[in-house]
């Protein structure tokens, strides 16, 4: 998903806003939030994995230490 949203950004910024129809700036504004949002997802969801990984091991552990 990284690699979609660096292509996004390289897209929408070699955009000449200037030559842009007041109706396509809103739509490029949109996508430019839309984008800042899936960004932010992405790191919610790296952080997640992180977290998991943490309990997984927790969980593990317990499992070990509780069948001695």
């Amino acid at each position: 998903m990284a690699d979609t949203i660096a292509e996004t950004v390289e897209l929408l910024y070699t955009i000449d806003q200037e030559s842009l129809t007041p109706d396509q700036q809103i739509a490029l504004g949109t996508a430019l939030a839309n984008l800042a949002q899936a960004e932010r997802l992405e790191q919610i969801n790296e952080r997640l994995r992180g977290i998991h990984q943490v309990l997984n091991t927790w969980a593990m552990k317990a499992t070990v230490d509780g069948g001695r």
